[in-house]
């Protein structure tokens, strides 16, 4: 398998998951407060939104690629 069809694959699952999903959440952690050796740390939740339109073209350009692999 050459490396076009692999990042083919991976467009169309992760466009996929998007779609599927919407999006996807971490944790960050930041220091909020050093005071000396006094540390407070703070773990914030980041959430990141896939548009649907970001989702269907890499399913399409996925898709794409793997077609125009096969023609070699």
């Amino acid at each position: 398998m050459n490396s076009i069809k692999i990042v083919a694959i991976v467009l169309i699952v992760a466009g996929a998951l998007g779609l599927l999903y919407g999006g996807f959440s971490y944790t960050k952690d930041t220091t909020a407060v050093k005071l000396g050796p006094l540390e407070l740390s703070v773990k914030e939740t980041e959430t990141v939104n896939v548009p649907v339109w970001a989702g269907i073209g890499a399913i399409l350009v996925g898709g794409f690629l793997l077609v125009m692999g096969n023609k070699k």
